[in-house]
Formats: structure tokens, sequence, C-alpha cells
């Protein structure tokens, strides 16, 4: 049977997708009674970080402890990966010795390569491209906050990057519709966008894509690596703020996600991040959950 990975939500089915955030829901409430739930116990999990990150690191190494395993924490700073050695000898040489990988890099093909070459599930922590553990964490929020999100209207709002592209694959899964809002020059990938079909519309204006939507997601307007972009991002993308008139654009009950770190002022109000209809804090929490749920899923299927 071939190794099974997750570089995608494309890589799971919409049935598979469903069950495994059931399963997140359980797992988070086992871990709120104090339930003992450890199935991966004896199991290792190497955590390549090419980028820095907060949520993804300490959920997955404390999703890890939790499930009975143990995480390795690996940079290009203190091992081989920074000096040179081929992503293809990294995936045979640590997949011989561990029973799970997960990477944060830049370019989607270094994590296609790893997993090519590996003999152990890969899980894609964030790439240029995809952050599609992500979009775990953000479909059980809401499945716990409304139930299905077939049919719903999603509004994404600013950059047309990774977390953009993977709510695309999330509406033709998830089967919602997606309207799209971004400053012309920085839409999502025209492939990507296509793939989609007729779930997902393209808009010129944050107040088009907002109207009528159930929920409300944004992301920072420089992403690592486009730090020097900063400023020029910050004039670009005003008009395609999140604040209080665009969720009232929105249905009365819409919720607002963000995958954090939030930008106060830019991206998004903090009025808006402190109200009532966000479920940020949630949607971060439920990272360890949906992820927990997706290690059990690759690292010891079948439980």
């Amino acid at each position: 049977m071939p190794t099974r990975h997750f570089l995608s939500l494309l890589d799971f089915t919409s049935d598979e997708l469903k069950q495994l955030i059931a399963h997140a829901t359980d797992v988070k409430q086992k871990l709120k009674q104090g339930i003992s739930h450890t199935p991966l116990q004896g199991k290792l999990l190497a955590m390549i970080f090419e980028k820095s990150s907060t949520r993804t690191r300490v959920s997955f190494e404390a999703g890890m402890y939790q499930l009975g395993g143990h995480a390795i924490f690996m940079s290009p700073r203190d091992s081989h990966l920074g000096r040179g050695e081929p992503i293809e000898d990294s995936a045979r040489v640590i997949s011989s010795m561990v029973d799970g990988i997960l990477i944060r890099t830049f370019g989607q093909q270094r994590i296609e390569t790893l997993a090519q070459h590996s003999t152990v599930p890969v899980i894609n922590g964030l790439s240029d491209l995809l952050h599609p553990c992500q979009l775990l964490a953000d479909m059980q929020t809401w499945f716990e906050q409304r139930g299905d999100i077939a049919g719903a209207t999603v509004a994404w709002i600013g950059d047309g990057n990774n977390m953009c592209h993977s709510y695309i694959n999330a509406a033709i899964r998830f089967n919602f519709n997606l309207k799209i809002a971004c400053p012309a020059g920085h839409e999502p990938d025209t492939g990507l966008l296509q793939s989609g079909g007729e779930r997902v519309s393209l808009h010129d204006t944050a107040e088009a894509a907002a109207s009528d939507a159930d929920l409300i997601v944004t992301d920072v307007w420089a992403s690592m690596g486009q730090e020097q972009e900063q400023q020029q991002r910050v004039e670009i993308f005003s008009a395609f703020q999140v604040n209080q008139d665009i969720m009232q654009r929105a249905n009365k009950d819409a919720l607002f996600m963000h995958c954090l770190p939030a930008h106060r002022g830019e991206e998004v109000t903090a009025g808006v991040l402190e109200s009532a209809q966000s479920v940020v804090w949630q949607e971060a929490e439920n990272r360890l959950h949906a992820q927990k749920a997706l290690l059990e899923s690759l690292i010891k299927p079948g439980i």
C-alpha cells in the first residue's frame, strides 16, 4: 500500500475530511474531560521548519505529546538541510528513522519532492502555495459553530496567497461558495482559481465579496518573506481592510476568521478581531485538535 501524505486538502476526499473533523472534535472533548488518548505511543514525528512558526510548532509538538508520541524539531541552522544536502537524500534518511514528517517551507515543490522520496507520511505545515492544516482548523471551527458548511457563502478578503488557495480547495471539498476580493495584481493562482469552477468568484472590492457572506476571512497583507514590501502593501491593500462596515455587509450572524498572527489596524480592525463574531481564538486552538486527528489518520490509520 503506497504511503499516504497530506500536502493539500485535495489529498483527502470530502467524506474523509468530514470524518477527520468529527474525530478532531471527539479528540478535543476527550482532552477537555481529562480522558487519556494516546494511540501514538512510541511514534516519532520529525518537524522540519525552514520558516518560523508559533501555532504550527506548538500545536504539532503538543499534539504528538498528548497522543503519546514525540516530536523532533529540525531547522536549517542545526541540520544538514541548511548545508546543501539535497531534500531527496534528507527524505530517505529521516523517513528511515521516524513515523512521520512535518515540513514548513517555501516552495510547494520542495514538499512534493520530500514526499516522493519519503517512506513515511509527509504533512504540509505551510508552503508559499498552500496551508492545508490551517483549513482543517477553520473547518472544524465552522462545524462546531454552525454545522455543515455546504451551501454557505465565504468571503476571502485580502491577498491571493496560500490561505486563499487553500480556501479554494476547501470550497471544492466542502461544497461552499467562495467570493474572493483582492487588489489588482494580487489575485490567486489562475489554475487554482479555475479549479474551483462556479463555486469560486473573483470581486474587485471587499464590499462586493462581503455582501451576504456567512463567513469572512482574511490574512496579513505581507506574508513571511515579503516583509520588505510591507509599506507598499499597506497602501495597495488599504481598501481591503475587514472593519465593522465590511462585517455589516455580511449576514447578521456571519463569523470572522483569521489564521493569525493579526496586524490590528491593517488587514482587520481591533474591533472586529475582538468582536462577538470573531472565532479566531477557537480557530487557533483547533489547530491542535485537527492536527492530532490528522496525525492519527496518517501515522496509525484505522483507529
